[in-house]
């Protein structure tokens, strides 16, 4: 989720939430004060027949107006007690029933105890409050949408230059030596982005010129000492006779010259592949190159009694023919090398990807597989034949995996739309 949407949603539900509490309360002090206001007209118009009865000895007549009734009791028993309380009060105008504040109370007229009832309604009251509910919610709606409005787009037009920032952040790329153009923006924690990534991709930069010199004359240097090593070894190995015991001593010193000549070509191609120095991408005929890769191991095939089944359709890629003929050999050679005698190979190309299934052991690296110097116990490789094909599918967007599948070891690219 983006920054923005979850700050906006964090910030409406929290107006939301307040807003209710708030017009809760608003609403409560509201109907309080009218409350309290309908009281005090009760108690004015208890002042008001209390002083008649003081005057005149007698009481008024009852009465019954439209939002107002009078009304008395004589009591001969227990005196209740002065209160006010909510009630239903009958408008004879509308022959209806309206909610009424009562005040109960008591006078004494003649030795005798009079219960007063002054009821009042409540109907302009409830409008009042009705009314201003109605106004506040509306405000309330009102408030939102100006407040998502202006998050969806007054917000999203301030963070254009942290997106514009970060897509020129994706682009960039170390080998091209561009820079990072700024965003003008009047926003000074923007700008400040700006300052820092820019002094960041000039550190890259700086840090792979000197890796990259660095590669360049390590692999110049190493180059040498191993060609030296490997023509000395020949000329010895043709002067003259030796023991058994120096035999097998020499020819461990040139299996591990040339493994290490190996490696040493790996790395540096590795090191090429992420830094894409291997340009000249082209369109290929990948299934002409299967072919011709399934008749380039046919002996190896043959020796290790192994049964190669194909299912060929056309596809065309996009890449450099060299890293696709890298790619094409470390997958056969994976399908062969771990293997068993007699086993089988599954070979699957259509335009969308090629799948190569081959039988054999269970594996004991499945979430490492792809990881440099990653191999079983029992493998005489360097583990890094995987690792170069699944650099070679990140340079082009392709997609790499690996699954056991009843038996058999599944390595798919996929090409992409």
């Amino acid at each position: 989720m983006k920054l923005s949407n979850r700050y906006n949603r964090a910030n409406i539900l929290t107006s939301i939430v307040v807003l209710i509490i708030t017009g809760i309360i608003y609403y409560v002090v509201i109907h309080f004060i009218l409350t309290e206001k309908l009281d005090r007209d009760l108690a004015v118009e208890e002042n008001e027949i209390t002083q008649y009865v003081n005057t005149f000895h007698k009481l008024p007549l009852p009465a019954s107006y439209l939002d107002q009734q009078v009304s008395y009791k004589t009591l001969s028993g227990a005196i209740p007690e002065r209160q006010f309380l909510n009630t239903i009060y009958v408008n004879p105008k509308e022959r209806e029933n309206e909610p009424g504040r009562s005040l109960i109370t008591i006078v004494h007229v003649d030795g005798k105890t009079i219960k007063v009832t002054i009821t009042k309604s409540r109907v302009e009251s409830e409008n009042l409050i009705r009314i201003i509910l109605l106004i506040t919610l509306g405000i309330t709606v009102v408030l939102l949408l100006a407040l998502l409005l202006i998050n969806r787009f007054v917000l999203s037009r301030l963070w254009r230059p942290f997106y514009s920032i970060l897509n020129r952040m994706k682009a960039f790329e170390v080998t091209r030596m561009d820079t990072i153009e700024q965003e003008p923006t009047k926003i000074d924690e923007f700008n400040e982005l700006n300052k820092s990534v820019n002094a960041m991709a000039e550190r890259v930069r700086q840090d792979y010129k000197e890796l990259k010199s660095f590669t360049d004359n390590a692999s110049h240097e190493m180059m040498t000492p191993l060609a030296v090593i490997n023509s000395k070894l020949d000329s010895l190995l043709q002067t003259e006779s030796f023991t058994e015991q120096q035999g097998a001593l020499l020819e461990d010193i040139y299996h591990a010259t040339a493994r290490l000549s190996r490696l040493h070509q790996s790395l540096l191609l590795l090191a090429k592949i992420e830094n894409n120095l291997i340009p000249d991408p082209q369109a290929i005929d990948l299934n002409e190159m299967v072919q011709a890769k399934i008749r380039q191991f046919q002996e190896l095939l043959a020796k290790s009694k192994l049964i190669l089944d194909e299912e060929l359709a056309p596809a065309e890629v996009k890449m450099s023919r060299y890293l696709a003929d890298i790619l094409l050999n470390n997958l056969f050679s994976n399908a062969v090398r771990h293997n068993i005698t007699g086993g089988h190979i599954l070979v699957k190309l259509d335009r969308h990807s090629l799948t190569i299934s081959n039988s054999g052991k269970v594996s004991q690296l499945k979430t490492k597989i792809f990881d440099r110097f990653s191999k079983a116990a029992d493998s005489e490789g360097m583990g890094l034949g995987l690792a170069i094909t699944k650099q070679i599918c990140n340079l082009y967007g392709f997609r790499i995996d690996y699954r056991e599948e009843n038996g058999w070891h599944v390595f798919a690219v996929y090409f992409g739309d």
